[in-house]
C-alpha cells in the first residue's frame, strides 16, 4: 500500500518519526509535512504567500520527504495535486502521530485532523492519530505506532466510506495497561472555556486559557469518556456538515405558503 504521511506537529517531531518508522517495513511511505510545528492550525490553506517546499533526505524508512511552510491542510492538497506522481499517488492518508489528544468538539481547531479531512474531501481513505498524553518523548509513542499498523491489517477488508475518516486517539499507556477499543462518537468538551486575566512586569493586561477539565459517565459512548477509561476511541467523522434533518421545519418557518421570497 502507498501511504501519505502528514502532521502538524512538523517532520521532525517524535509521533510522525515513529509511524513512519512503522509502517515503512510494510508499506510504501511519502511524507509531506510542516517545517516547524502548527498545532490548532485547523482547517486553514494558505492563499496569500507562496508555499515554499523542500525535498529532505527520506527520513526513518520512507520512499520520499518533502518539507513545506505550509499548514497541514496545504501539505495534503499539495502533495496530491503537485508533489507526488502518478506512481506515488497514495491509497491511504495518515495524519499524526498528534502529541496529545484530539477529541470531541476540539477536532475543529486540529491540524492533526484537518490532515485527515483534506484526504477524505479528496476522495482518499484518510485516518487521523493521536497519543492522547502530554509525554512527547520517542518511546511514548511505540505502542501508537504498531497500532495503527495492526488497524491498517483489520481494515485490509473494510473500506472507508467516502467523506469519512478514522479520527483514533490512544491513551499514553503501556501496551497492557489499554483496557480495549471503543467505536465511539465525539463528546462535547475536554476543558470549558476559561481566560485568566494577568498583568505583565510593564503593567499591560494579558489573558491566558486555563479552562476546566469537563467530567462526563464513565458509561458515555463518546471518545472522550473512552479514553478516560483507558481505551483507544475510534471514531468515524464525516465533513458533511449539512443538518437535513431540519432543512423541512425551517423551510416551513421561512416559507409560508411555499413561497420563500418574502424580501
Amino acid at each position: 500500500m502507498k501511504i501519505l504521511v502528514s502532521n502538524d506537529d512538523g517532520i521532525l517531531s517524535n509521533g510522525i518519526r515513529a509511524l513512519i518508522e512503522r509502517l515503512s517495513p510494510f508499506h510504501d511511505v511519502y511524507v509531506v509535512a510542516p517545517d516547524r510545528e502548527r498545532s490548532a492550525a485547523g482547517h486553514s490553506l494558505t492563499l496569500h504567500t507562496p508555499l515554499r517546499v523542500e525535498e529532505v533526505d527520506p527520513k526513518y524508512g520512507a520512499k520520499k520527504c518533502w518539507m513545506t511552510t505550509g499548514t497541514p491542510g496545504d501539505c495534503v492538497k499539495l502533495a496530491i495535486n503537485a508533489i507526488l506522481s502518478d506512481e506515488e499517488k497514495p491509497d491511504m492518508v495518515i495524519s499524526g502521530i498528534n502529541h496529545g489528544p484530539n477529541l470531541g468538539a476540539d477536532i475543529l481547531y486540529s491540524g492533526t485532523v484537518s490532515c485527515a479531512m483534506e484526504g477524505a474531501m479528496m476522495g482518499y481513505p484518510s485516518i487521523a492519530t493521536s497519543l492522547a498524553s502530554l509525554r512527547n518523548e520517542y518511546e511514548d509513542f511505540k505502542f501508537a505506532s504498531e497500532f495503527i499498523v495492526e488497524l491498517l491489517n483489520r481494515l485490509d477488508k473494510y473500506k472507508i466510506p467516502p467523506k469519512t475518516i478514522l479520527n483514533v486517539n490512544i491513551p499514553g499507556l503501556e501496551k497492557e495497561d489499554i483496557a480495549g477499543i471503543a467505536i465511539t462518537e465525539l463528546g462535547n468538551r475536554i476543558f470549558t472555556d476559561g481566560y485568566e486575566k494577568r498583568v505583565d512586569p510593564r503593567g499591560k493586561v494579558y489573558y491566558w486559557m486555563a479552562g476546566e477539565l469537563i467530567t462526563e459517565p464513565e458509561n458515555a459512548s463518546t471518545d472522550i469518556a473512552a479514553v478516560r477509561n483507558n481505551k483507544i476511541s475510534i471514531t468515524p467523522v464525516t465533513y458533511e456538515m449539512t443538518r437535513k434533518n431540519i432543512m423541512q421545519d425551517l423551510e416551513t418557518s421561512l416559507c409560508s405558503e411555499d413561497v420563500c421570497n418574502w424580501f
